[in-house]
């Protein structure tokens, strides 16, 4: 049975017709983690038993997934890459999202390697060491999800789940070759979740296709009345829908022009398969865009310095250097400029609210540049170029999806497809229909690889 190519929908099919068991399609990814994880350094600690078979009726019976080490899963600890503070003792009990994947059958197969405490996008990490590019083992995965997508991307596990304050599961989606979805802030509960800023995290998913990311969301949406956060939506839905006379915003201008030459090419061939889908594609100058990741980093550190202030002021010396960098300018921060932080965020929620009045969906970069090597990487100074495009929709809470759109070389090229607040089945749906295009048009491997390039 082979991982790499095997996808959630696909191993429900074979379940199903009884080509294999939940058994072994548990034991085939415990044999990649054994193969691929002293290179990879995906898996921080595995499941003491993941073998207890599910109901045959439950919607994800069966199937592998990860767990983002922030994310509490009961009887492990949790250690948030920070385990000189966190992971003494196993979690109590699952967090809301574990919680929900357990009652659909999922098999949790361990938890996944992040950036200490998420604050940082690169995957390297001092206490835990990096997390290796599948692609490249020499390149960063990005983060801070690291360990999520590359054991999804490797084969380790059939999906993932990540967090995101600032592009945590687009990022490394983008720079592993997977499907990386951050729905729409309120929507999946963060309860049970180590906070790195309250107003910003968002829980999501991590897979091979945007069908897998899909069936993930469908189970771990909905409200939580214990969570503050959460938002009463109703039923979440995922109704098909034809993206057949869509308007799609294509950001260009400045701001979007810093990325990478090859990453705008790929970006814009994918733009023209949405024309070949009989969307129509606008282009779209947002000048924003800069205001809102830089205020959206603003928050990020200065509620990271105020959740961590005493563990700061106790054992600073205990945290990375680059971490502890970015701790320290959060603690700088005055309530002068985080008022003002706070208001643009009101007033860009306002703006995009109108935006999306004049279109359906937005397309851009998920990252301005490439996975960078890990040898003599600053963490800190490189966070900006991966979170330029995907901060700003932290900060407005929309719900944003990246999946591959091409490579250079051979890494991989995120595209992001963003859109209005509660819009998932929309983005889903536009992501599933240019997949299926994008494997006819190039054609490209297997829908089933995550290594879907031109």
């Amino acid at each position: 049975m082979d991982t790499l190519t095997l996808t959630i929908t696909s191993a429900l099919a074979g379940l199903k017709a009884k080509t294999f068991t939940a058994h072994e399609l548990t034991v085939a990814c415990l044999t990649a983690i054994e193969a691929k994880n002293p290179t990879l350094n995906a898996f921080a600690q595995l499941a003491p038993e993941p073998f207890t078979p599910p109901p045959a009726e439950l919607p994800l019976s069966g199937i592998p997934l990860a767990i983002k080490d922030l994310i509490d899963v009961q009887g492990l600890p949790s250690t948030a890459g920070s385990p000189k503070f966190f992971g003494k003792f196993p979690a109590a009990q699952n967090a809301f999202v574990v919680q929900k994947l357990h009652e659909a059958g999922a098999t949790l197969l361990g938890k996944t390697n992040s950036h200490e405490i998420a604050l940082g996008i690169t995957g390297i990490n001092p206490h835990t060491g990096p997390v290796h590019n599948p692609h490249d083992p020499n390149r960063i995965s990005g983060g801070s999800s690291s360990g999520s997508a590359a054991a999804v991307a490797s084969g380790m596990a059939l999906g993932a789940l990540g967090t995101d304050t600032g592009g945590s599961i687009r990022i490394p989606a983008a720079l592993c070759g997977v499907v990386g979805l951050k729905p729409t802030f309120g929507r999946v509960s963060t309860r049970g979740v180590l906070p790195l800023s309250w107003n910003l995290d968002h829980v999501g998913t991590i897979a091979k296709t945007a069908e897998d990311a899909a069936l993930l969301y469908a189970q771990i949406a909905g409200y939580d009345p214990r969570d503050p956060n959460s938002v009463n939506t109703g039923k979440i839905s995922l109704e098909k829908s034809d993206p057949r006379n869509w308007r799609i915003g294509f950001a260009i201008g400045e701001f979007i022009e810093a990325a990478d030459p090859e990453i705008l090419e790929a970006v814009a061939r994918a733009a023209g398969l949405f024309e070949q889908l009989e969307a129509e594609v606008i282009t779209k100058e947002i000048p924003r865009l800069a205001e809102a990741a830089q205020a959206n980093g603003t928050m990020v550190i200065a509620d990271a310095a105020a959740f961590h202030r005493e563990r700061l002021a106790a054992h600073p010396d205990w945290f990375g250097a680059d971490v502890r960098e970015r701790l320290e300018r959060g603690r700088a921060v005055t309530s002068t400029e985080y008022a003002l932080a706070r208001r643009t965020q009101s007033e860009l929620k306002h703006y995009f609210n109108l935006f999306f009045d004049e279109v359906d969906l937005l397309l851009l970069p998920t990252t301005a540049s490439l996975a960078a090597p890990i040898a003599g990487l600053d963490s800190a100074a490189y966070a900006p170029r991966l979170t330029r495009f995907t901060a700003p929709f932290n900060l407005t809470g929309l719900p944003a999806l990246s999946l591959p759109c091409g490579k250079n070389g051979s890494l991989p090229i995120g595209l992001q497809i963003v859109g209005p607040a509660w819009a998932e089945a929309k983005i889903l749906q536009a992501a599933i229909a240019f997949e299926r295009l994008f494997k006819t048009h190039f054609n490209a491997c297997k829908r089933t690889t995550p290594q879907i390039y031109l």
